[in-house]
């Protein structure tokens, strides 16, 4: 086995599927190159990134990309006390995560890139093709070996972003990372709820349940994952409150409703809640046969929850 395969397969135990994404994203990095990923959140970007920082035994600076980070938040700054001091020595700047990642020959993760302003994104394309930066009253900061940056973001939320430049693109290696298949998923929540004790059908159901949010005709952006770890979680604790099983329907609905109505998206123009799209999604997937045929009875589809519409 190569060094490169080895490390592959230890990366595998650290992330529940992705073997492409994590072969890519090494093969990649081995060939120092800058990456980014694209996709929806909650598809474990970052989880596989941290990953494979990890097993390379290389530092992992995060960033969390958004309209507020200035060069000077991205590169560092002197410190204003020590200045009046020291004067505008070496020793008084105070590295921003950008610098720090340079000078150790780090990973440089920035999440949701696209949120960034345009000046802050044009001090990380000048670090990706002259791997230095060049600061005033501080000088050249050379990249150390090592230094790459990887990226992330969703390119289906245009709220608050900004398109990404061609510049940008001729600099990395992008890969698409969309949602994992069911299997995945399931496995990812139960890794996330260890102690749980999750029945796998019923834990099945509430996979198929999160998918549907992102193929429902009045939805723009459905629920990761991360929804379906929360659903299991609350119905858990829910359950112990009540006396009751976290499988039996009200008790599920109403984590399902508190788990996955604030992660839904609506298209402009729905008349419908969240709530409403959530129940409708629950009482479909959980339907026992005799329901789906139009009976009533059983414990698998709830009562609408107080002030939500039908969904029949």
């Amino acid at each position: 086995m190569t060094e490169a395969a080895g490390l592959v397969h230890r990366v595998h135990g650290r992330v529940v599927g992705r073997a492409r994404e994590i072969e890519l994203v090494v093969a990649a990095l081995a060939a120092d190159r800058h990456v980014l990923l694209e996709g929806p959140p909650g598809t474990g970007k970052s989880t596989l990134l941290r990953a494979v920082a990890h097993e390379l035994g290389l530092g992992f600076e995060f960033v969390e990309g958004n309209a507020e980070l200035t060069p000077a938040r991205l590169v560092g700054h002197f410190d204003p006390a020590r200045v009046l001091t020291d004067g505008y020595d070496p020793d008084v700047f105070v590295d921003g995560p950008l610098v720090t990642a340079m000078r150790d020959g780090s990973l440089l993760y920035v999440e949701e890139i696209n949120r960034i302003p345009e000046e802050t994104l044009n001090v990380l394309i000048t670090v990706m093709s002259e791997r230095e930066l060049h600061v005033p009253r501080l000088g050249r900061v050379a990249a150390a070996a090592g230094f790459r940056l990887v990226a992330a973001m969703n390119p289906f939320d245009a709220i608050g972003t900004a398109r990404i430049s061609g510049a940008v693109y001729d600099r990395v290696c992008r890969l698409s990372v969309d949602y994992q298949d069911a299997s995945d998923e399931a496995s990812i929540v139960r890794a996330a709820l260890p102690d749980a004790g999750i029945d796998d059908t019923w834990l099945g159901k509430v996979v198929q349940v999160v998918r549907a949010t992102r193929t429902h005709a009045d939805v723009r952006i459905g629920s990761s994952v991360r929804g379906a770890i929360d659903t299991a979680a609350v119905a858990s604790s829910l359950a112990s409150l009540r006396g009751a099983r976290a499988t039996d329907a009200t008790v599920g609905l109403d984590a399902a409703l508190v788990a996955l109505s604030g992660r839904l998206r609506l298209r402009e123009g729905c008349a419908r809640r969240a709530e409403d799209i959530v129940t409708e999604l629950w009482n479909d997937v959980f339907a026992t046969p005799e329901e789906a045929g139009g009976e009533q009875g059983g414990e698998g589809k709830a009562p609408a929850p107080m002030g939500a519409a039908s969904s029949s």
